[in-house]
């Protein structure tokens, strides 16, 4: 077995999830401005911090996934941020794309950019402790789109972007997401995700890169959040693993879910079923980042001193998602 299909098996081990803890400095203050913390360095650490700390990431927090300001950070006790995930039985990752800007020739679509001087930093990403990465995609999905050129030249980044991660000996989270913003129905979601994803592995395999080291970090197959027509969680889940299943290559070991728009208990509850209903050989985990953290940080931004509070609130959503990797969760666990 390859050393990236074993970082792959470690992060996923066990229902074991990843953290999305890489909001940009922007999104990061929009969160705190929200709920009236004033968005500090310091308090974007403390917070982290907080979180990275707690007793969850142990049992259930098998990866991290940090941005660029984070992983050059230290902690209140002047130990490095990937040395504190490291101890605490997790794996420090790192968000490698710059973001997504508007695409030549369709203005109204996104393409990612982050390409240029990519080695270089992954080098330098990699000895400050990052044995993973992540680069995100995005599509949105109307009458005309996602267009070929955005689905050509996104998956085209996303196939370029993880074989210089693989070259860098670091495992790739491939995103390809596919917005919820929209009028669209499911139906419409399974068509487009579906072929988005098989335009990534296209290109994926055309790089060259190694299908057992990567972890695939897609949208669950759901209705628009401006669609009149909803489905119930037990359609999004046989839809989603359909798509899958119909999409993905046997030799991808571990699927890492984003939660997009979704509710912490939505994207519990769909991972849950996912789960229930999997049977496929893909670890079908999470890679949560407002699922897992917005109830710890309205609970933090009462008293950003109450650290085991905040911990408490955040192990619970941690516990819950670890339980829907495996078909245990319920409401009632909830309580």
């Amino acid at each position: 077995m390859s050393e990236l299909h074993n970082i792959v098996l470690k992060i996923l081990e066990k229902g074991k999830g990843i953290l999305a803890a890489d909001e940009s400095t922007g999104t990061m203050t929009k969160r705190l401005n929200n709920v009236n913390v004033p968005s500090t360095p310091e308090n974007r650490l403390l917070f982290r911090e907080t979180l990275f700390s707690a007793s969850s990431m142990s049992e259930c927090i098998g990866g991290v996934i940090l941005y660029d300001e984070t992983i050059k950070q230290e902690t209140s006790k002047k130990i490095k941020i990937p040395e504190l995930i490291s101890k605490m039985g997790s794996t420090p990752g790192i968000k490698v794309d710059t973001g997504a800007k508007v695409l030549a020739g369709s203005p109204d679509e996104k393409i990612t950019e982050g390409l240029d001087g990519l080695r270089e930093r992954l080098k330098e990403y990699y000895k400050l402790g990052a044995k993973f990465t992540k680069w995100r995609g995005v599509y949105t999905i109307t009458k005309n789109f996602p267009s070929k050129l955005s689905m050509r030249s996104n998956a085209h980044s996303l196939a370029r972007y993880a074989a210089l991660v693989q070259e860098c000996k670091m495992v790739p989270i491939v995103e390809p997401e596919v917005l919820m913003d929209g009028e669209h129905s499911a139906k419409e979601c399974y068509e487009k995700t579906s072929e988005v994803i098989k335009r990534c592995f296209d290109e994926l395999i055309l790089h060259k890169v190694d299908l057992k080291g990567i972890i695939l970090k897609p949208n669950m197959i759901l209705a628009g959040n401006k669609s009149k027509n909803t489905i119930s969680n037990e359609e999004v889940a046989k839809l989603t693993l359909k798509c899958l299943k119909n999409s993905v290559p046997s030799e991808v070991p571990g699927i890492a879910f984003l939660s997009g728009g979704q509710s912490e208990i939505e994207a519990t509850e769909n991972l849950n079923l996912i789960n229930k209903y999997n049977d496929t050989n893909f670890i079908m985990s999470y890679s949560y980042g407002r699922a897992l953290q917005q109830s710890a940080l309205k609970f933090w931004s009462k008293n950003i001193q109450d650290i085991k509070g905040t911990q408490k609130v955040f192990n619970h959503r941690a516990k819950m998602n670890t339980l829907a990797t495996q078909s245990k969760w319920s409401k009632d666990l909830e309580v």
